[in-house]
């Protein structure tokens, strides 16, 4: 009997009437479930008061979300946000140093939109936080007051590079077209981050970890808005599962030869 893998699903610390919650949108949830066939568990954002190394005994592989929250300028060496700006400190001292643990620990990571910005930062790069302000990019941001399909229709073409990771999972597909909700991007790419792909402006869009133990994928695109009728979406998921199934099989063969 084949043993049910766990992912763990980054949420965001917001309120929901007059309390504090730990909330993640469904859309995260439903190709974990799904489509990988695995334990969802939500990861509150409490910063330092669940420790790290806990969090990854527990979890054979970790969802970084998107969130309407950005990172704090400070975290990548930038002044203050515009005025109006959506923070979230506690997630941030949450994904953080939870995501770089676990890439050293060979936990596969898919990092999304906010997570995707949260892997450049963590391996130091940084960040324009306002792309459509930057001479010689597009304005990446959707219309909040469009319907979700349109909001999540496809906006750009995505060019992917050859022989990386992304090109396994779109089959050799080196050119596809991906939605975009998102106000801040890439500006210096972290050390150690290699590109996966750009978008027709140049800015990019994927990136995985070059020395990685194990899967560790960033999008800023969001794959999981129905991902079953997309055929990128579905081979960055399957290929997520793997890997998630593959930890799970040391950390099982590991237990069984030294049981505590």
């Amino acid at each position: 009997m084949q043993t049910e893998i766990v992912v763990g699903v980054i949420a965001d610390r917001t309120r929901i009437g007059q309390h504090w919650a730990h909330a993640t949108h469904d859309k995260y949830v439903a190709p974990v479930i799904d489509g990988m066939g695995a334990l969802a568990v939500l990861l509150p954002a409490c910063g330092g008061r669940q420790s790290v190394e806990a969090v990854l005994r527990c979890v054979d592989g970790l969802l970084f979300t998107g969130s309407y929250s950005n990172i704090e300028p400070h975290h990548y060496g930038e002044g203050p946000s515009a005025a109006g700006t959506l923070h979230d400190p506690q997630r941030d001292a949450t994904a953080l140093p939870l995501l770089r643990a676990a890439i050293e620990r060979g936990v596969p990571v898919l990092a999304i939109c906010r997570g995707f910005q949260e892997l450049n930062v963590v391996y130091g790069g940084t960040l324009h936080q306002a792309v459509h302000a930057v001479d010689g990019y597009a304005d990446h941001r959707e219309n909040r007051e469009a319907p979700l399909d349109v909001q999540y229709g496809p906006a750009h073409a995505l060019f992917i590079e050859p022989g990386g990771v992304l090109a396994v999972c779109a089959g050799g597909a080196l050119e596809t077209r991906v939605n975009s909700l998102h106000g801040q991007g890439i500006a210096r790419l972290g050390k150690g981050l290699r590109v996966e792909a750009r978008a027709h402006d140049g800015l990019i869009e994927a990136v995985s970890v070059a020395d990685a133990q194990a899967f560790a994928l960033g999008v800023q695109w969001h794959p999981e808005w129905q991902y079953e009728k997309q055929p990128l979406s579905q081979g960055i998921f399957a290929a997520f599962g793997a890997a998630c199934r593959e930890a799970r099989a040391v950390k099982d063969a590991a237990q069984a030869c030294c049981p505590e």
